[in-house]
């Protein structure tokens, strides 16, 4: 493959002196970043290359989002507003009433927005990857794939964080083979574009015996594990009734804290649970535009302080990472009342080289440096809202949108160019998520009458 350079562009490096190169170029090599510096010079090295001019653009590594539910886009407008578990009388979940064919469309939807907002690397965490786990790979975006466990017993309309009635040991093993057989399938795919996690779903419907099997099926395969934590009042109650402890604390009894965790939310931990999770150099991912609407601000500066490595991830419903920048920039500010802390640079720190070192990926991605994976983005810097660029870093995150990213470029490939996603057909794609929202919706009050959802929706 032939060297390919943007030159005569801004390149935000995101490298540990965060540097800014004006008038730079970039080399991209196969898969590889072979140089980054002033045009002249990368030019003047890579006589044979490629060249895209960049002029009037900026290049950023990819974002990196360390916590997403893909399938969630088909609860858009439906669970923003009702508070964490949403206060929604639905007998069934949504997700029962789709067809593995109509999830790999979601996902697949999901993904693209991702690539939309600047993302290259995403942490899909749900039950049942394999079935869209393919539609997902082909958009390009480099993977880690988390299959959920537990062996709590709970019924079709169980909210998070209510009390299991029980624990099965059969449930735990049939849950547990669905993740090894993703890792056999995936861990290490496509180049190792395409790895794996393992991942219990909850602290409330994870056991002892559950924990113990979970980590050691990512120590097996010397990769990291996630779990969603204190991400409510409901479950910090529920866990005191069953285990007697914090939900922080039963991880710590049961040695499930540790540098290969990566514990999302983390909005209802207290001190002792804080001084843990740092002891233990636990992974935080924050989900900052999601809390927000759950009105909470998770503890992150102090987290941060005792010692937690901090990413950024999206959650439910949106994989816009542009916005969880923005909104952990000004939800810290306003949580801190500091007006200048964090600054826009920082921001971008944990979306890219925080969010890699949470993925123990950062050697590989999260900067632009050579011998580093090519992925990036370019924005177009001439827009009405960013002139002049005095700061692009500063000038985007406060007054920018993800409609100025044109170009992406994953492993070396570019998946975007120009504003067109180049992996998938995105108009169909967005015609048949729209059907298909419609189509389980309508079916979700045509089977169950009596429930008393508090909106209209807008007709099919």
């Amino acid at each position: 493959m032939p060297t390919t350079v943007i030159a005569n562009a801004t390149i935000v490096t995101g490298d540990a002196t965060r540097n800014v190169i004006h008038d730079g170029a970039i080399a991209l090599t196969d898969d590889i970043v072979s140089a980054v510096g002033p045009a002249a010079d990368v030019l003047g090295s890579q006589p044979d290359a490629d060249v895209v001019d960049g002029r009037g653009k900026a290049v950023l590594p990819g974002l990196i989002n360390c916590h997403a539910h893909l399938l969630n886009v088909l609860s858009r407008g439906i669970t923003e507003d009702f508070g964490f578990p949403p206060d929604l009388p639905f007998p069934v979940s949504i997700y029962s009433l789709v067809s593995d064919e109509e999830r790999n469309a979601l996902a697949t939807l999901g993904a693209v927005e991702a690539i939309r907002s600047g993302s290259t690397t995403l942490l899909e965490m749900a039950a049942g990857i394999d079935v869209y786990a393919a539609s997902i790979v082909d958009t390009g975006m480099r993977l880690v794939l988390a299959e959920n466990t537990d062996d709590g017993v709970v019924g079709p309309a169980y909210r998070p964080g209510q009390t299991p009635s029980g624990f099965s040991a059969e449930q735990r093993e049939t849950k547990l083979g669905r993740a090894e057989d993703l890792f056999s399938k995936w861990h290490g795919a496509r180049n190792r574009r395409v790895t794996c996690f393992a991942s219990t779903q909850l602290v409330e419907t994870s056991s002892p015996e559950l924990l113990a099997a979970v980590r050691g099926l990512a120590e097996r395969y010397d990769t990291g594990y996630t779990i969603h934590l204190a991400q409510s009042r409901l479950e910090v109650e529920s866990m005191a009734a069953l285990r007697g402890a914090r939900p922080s604390i039963y991880l710590a009894d049961n040695d499930f804290l540790g540098p290969r965790l990566v514990a999302a939310h983390c909005r209802y931990v207290d001190g002792s649970e804080i001084a843990a999770l740092g002891s233990a150099r636990t992974h935080i991912t924050h989900q900052p535009a999601m809390a927000s609407l759950r009105a909470v601000h998770p503890p992150i500066p102090a987290l941060r302080d005792a010692g937690c490595v901090v990413g950024l991830g999206t959650d439910n419903n949106t994989q816009d990472m542009f916005e969880v920048m923005r909104t952990a920039l000004r939800t810290e500010r306003v949580a801190t009342e500091n007006a200048i802390s964090p600054q826009p640079e920082d921001v971008i720190e944990w979306a890219t080289m925080g969010s890699a070192r949470a993925l123990d990926m950062d050697g590989r991605i999260g900067s632009l440096e050579t011998g580093k994976k090519a992925d990036l983005f370019m924005i177009d810097m001439r827009r009405a809202h960013l002139v002049p660029t005095m700061r692009i870093v500063s000038s985007w995150i406060h007054n920018g949108q993800p409609g100025d990213i044109e170009s992406v470029m994953i492993d070396g490939e570019w998946v975007m160019r120009d504003g067109r996603v180049l992996t998938v057909d995105e108009s169909e794609l967005v015609d048949e998520v729209d059907r298909i929202g419609r189509r389980a919706w309508s079916r979700m009050l045509e089977e169950h009458p009596d429930t008393s959802f508090p909106l209209n929706l807008s007709p099919g």
